[in-house]
């Protein structure tokens, strides 16, 4: 394909120039195979398979080392097989000195090892003079202080390739280290770093920031990405192979606890060990000028979780009670799941279920007879049963749906015990399902995801998101539902791709299940926070303004950060609409002052709309629940009485409120730049959804020569304006008005907007960017 071609051509002129780089191609573009046919020119393994039978081994020959997850070893080995006539080897168990004599005899094009094995035997590999090296998943490099880091900055190459679609995970200084390890120095110091973009780009992200900050982001966003630009190379699916495949719809679904889960939530927050956290910056009762947490309450004495933690040590630890947090979380996110999952579990030790039997004893108090009892239900009846939890609610109606109409779906839960449930869960409903996790041998698992993607009869896919995330193609589920969410977006984003990639051939459908008022919506918005930072850092693009949070800032905890926000009770507001809801407001407002012509007409039109047929949002929920949050399911089969059916349903499953996660994050029509008096750039936010925040202020004359712009596209009644139109028209040849308006209305719903919206969209980018929607938007006809 094209851009495996470019990918491969921008690894050799890194490596004719001695110099590492990062491919950091989205999940399922190829990377494997670019690095095959890159290693392939590099190598000069262009033989036949007669001709690398003759060949002797040779120690002046070059070699390669490609380290990789454990699970995709034997991938990497079949994929050089099948693409190349290479010598290759897996450096692994206990063949591990047979590889190493055949490597130093020069009988060997590529060795291929595990993280793991590199961290504890690397020592012995880095005494190798390497040709070049590359490391998949390199996103793994992203703890300078780890053992794996070391290990790789040893080996002497200069040419160092890091393959990963997800370079930040969680924070900046995770780029840098990436980049600092492929590319020693090339983005001058971690000093340098932090101060020059990391603080920089966070401040200016802040919802609150001076114009001052937001500028000088700006400027650093720009200059940041003309760095990268010179050793990352990153494509997009939908900028590569979007018109060979249908979309993908990344819903995030909000369901309601149950009253007994919402009982058990305030009953956990309201216990000795979390009061300690809550209240740690609190005055101390007994009058001294110290914190509770420095005084008084650093030891718990009757903390349940604070005396299993310090059970060899009576007076505390150093970090008392900041040693709580973990724990405390861990708590809140089982109740957020499934009440199961509170429960003493069998298979811990004695002490452990004894302390789990006691915090279970207390925060079910007089309801635990409602969950069976204090001890880990057994019975498939009481595993399965969805009445007090609300996402398994929520679940069971939309597996009854999907399976009726012949969907194949993926269920991903980072928790073990969790999937026991979904799998008696499974069981009981009489689905016929395949399960993946840490427990499943590396011997078995390809032969499980061959047996989901060919027998019509598999139904669901029961997979562990650390197990599953990672090396298998499941291009036969067009359904994927995310039961619980992961402090690191990265995981569930990969978790997303094993069904949407090269090869899928229907629309795929993703929605994350989040338990409504509880620690899982901050969970969420710290996901948002940290893929717009990635969006910023890695893509150079602009992002939505939502919280005044500074990630690691004391002075600006805001909304997302500090202990305070973390057990926080959520249950009485509805944290992450009211955040969207804020935003479009603000820029509403704005555009009231800025754009009143715009605006007006915009208005109009909507109106006009609104007396023929509803527009449809990004929110796959529509209607209004008794709790005041948007409710009911958007484009589920694309039949109106399907939706609103499912719609209703979910409504009374308790379903509060939805949006999906690509109108929240991932902007694509960014911005309008235009040089002002001062040289400048002024730029204008103008997304599709017209709902963002202005990122930099205008001056007076570019908000006007904007404003000119758009009227002068929007003139069709001179002679000059009738040839712009016929230039710029999306139709082509002579059509009718019904073709016309059916082309229309495809375009609309292949952008995914509003009719309003994709109009205003359509006048604010240039002519060689319509043709190439008309381009893409046949390609999607014809597959």
């Amino acid at each position: 394909m094209p851009h495996q071609r470019e990918g491969v051509k921008f690894l050799f002129s890194l490596y004719s120039e001695n110099k590492g780089g990062i491919l950091g191609d989205d999940m399922g573009l190829g990377k494997t195979i670019q690095v095959i046919a890159f290693l392939s020119a590099v190598l000069e393994n262009n033989h036949s398979i007669n001709a690398r039978n003759e060949e002797k081994p040779c120690k002046g020959r070059r070699q390669a080392l490609i380290v990789s997850p454990t699970s995709v070893l034997r991938n990497w080995e079949q994929e050089f097989h099948v693409w190349g006539t290479f010598d290759v080897a897996i450096y692994h168990g206990t063949h591990r000195d047979t590889v190493l004599k055949k490597l130093k005899a020069g009988s060997l094009h590529v060795v291929l090892t595990s993280f793991d094995t590199l961290r504890i035997h690397g020592e012995s590999l880095s005494t190798v003079e390497w040709d070049c090296i590359v490391v998949d998943e390199a996103h793994r490099l992203k703890n300078d202080k780890s053992d794996l880091y070391r290990v790789c900055g040893t080996f002497q190459t200069m040419r160092r390739y890091g393959l990963t679609g997800t370079i930040m995970q969680n924070k900046l200084m995770d780029l840098f280290n990436v980049f600092d390890w492929a590319v020693p120095g090339c983005l001058g110091t971690r000093e340098h770093f932090r101060e020059y973009y990391e603080e920089p780009l966070k401040q200016g992200q802040r919802i609150s920031a001076p114009e001052r900050f937001v500028r000088i982001a700006e400027e650093r966003r720009h200059r940041l990405a003309k760095v990268l630009k010179k050793y990352l190379l990153r494509r997009e699916k939908h900028d590569t192979i979007g018109h060979l495949m249908m979309g993908k719809e990344d819903n995030v679904i909000f369901c309601e606890m149950s009253p007994l889960q919402r009982r058990v939530y305030k009953r956990l927050l309201e216990t000795p060990d979390f009061q300690s956290l809550v209240r740690k910056d609190e005055p101390c009762t007994c009058g001294s000028r110290l914190t509770r947490a420095e005084c008084c309450f650093r030891v718990l004495s009757q903390g349940i979780i604070w005396q299993y933690l310090h059970r060899e040590n009576i007076n505390g630890c150093d970090s008392c009670p900041f040693c709580l947090i973990l724990p405390c979380l861990t708590k809140l996110q089982q109740v957020s799941n499934h009440l199961e999952l509170i429960k003493p579990n069998p298979k811990d030790d004695p002490e452990k279920q004894k302390k789990d039997e006691m915090l279970a004893r207390h925060v079910l108090g007089e309801d635990a007879y409602l969950v069976g009892g204090i001890a880990q239900e057994e019975s498939f009846l009481g595993l399965s049963e969805t009445q007090h939890c609300g996402k398994m609610r929520a679940l069971e109606i939309l597996l009854a749906h999907w399976l009726r109409q012949g969907d194949k779906v993926l269920l991903f839960s980072y928790s073990v015990r969790m999937l026991d449930i979904l799998d008696k869960f499974l069981i009981r409903k009489g689905y016929c399902f395949s399960r993946l996790d840490g427990s499943t041998a590396m011997s078995v698992r390809q032969s499980l995801v061959d047996e989901f993607n060919r027998s019509p009869s598999k139904q669901v896919f029961l997979i562990s998101t650390r197990a599953g995330g990672l090396g298998i193609n499941l291009v036969s589920a067009n359904r994927v539902v995310i039961f619980d969410p992961n402090w690191n977006p990265a995981q569930d984003l990969q978790a997303q791709d094993r069904s949407f990639r090269f090869g899928q051939r229907r629309h795929v459908t993703v929605y994350r299940l989040l338990a409504a008022g509880s620690l899982e919506e901050l969970v969420y918005t710290r996901q948002i926070y940290k893929q717009q930072l990635f969006n910023i850092a890695v893509s150079g693009n602009l992002e939505k303004r939502y919280f005044d949070g500074v990630q690691d800032s004391k002075d600006h905890k805001g909304e997302l950060f500090g202990i305070s926000n973390l057990f926080k009770d959520l249950s009485e507001e509805a944290f992450t609409s009211e955040i969207i809801e804020k935003h479009d407001k603000r820029a509403l407002n704005f555009r009231i002052k800025s754009f009143p012509g715009v605006l007006k007409t915009a208005t109009e039109n909507r109106k006009d709309d609104s007396n023929t047929e509803p527009e449809q949002t990004g929110n796959p929920l529509d209607s209004k629940s008794d709790s005041g949050h948007k409710s009911a399911l958007q484009k589920c089969t694309g039949k109106k009485h399907t939706k609103d059916y499912l719609s209703s349903v979910l409504k009374a499953a308790g379903v509060i409120y939805s949006h999906r996660n690509e109108d929240v994050v991932n902007l694509k029509r960014k911005a309008l730049s235009k040089k002002g008096n001062d040289g400048e750039d002024n730029v204008i936010r103008l997304d599709s959804d017209m709902k963002d925040n202005v990122l930099l202020p205008m001056t007076k004359k570019s908000t006007s020569d904007c404003m000119a712009s758009c009227k002068t596209m929007k003139s069709t009644g001179s002679k000059d304006g009738k040839q712009q139109k016929a230039k710029s028209s999306l139709s082509v040849g002579t059509q009718d008005a019904g073709s016309k308006l059916e082309q229309f209305e495809g375009l609309v719903k292949f952008k995914g907007m509003g009719k309003t919206e994709f109009c205003k969209w359509l006048l604010s980018i240039s002519e060689d960017e319509r043709q190439q929607l008309l381009l893409e938007f046949k390609n999607r006809r014809t597959v």
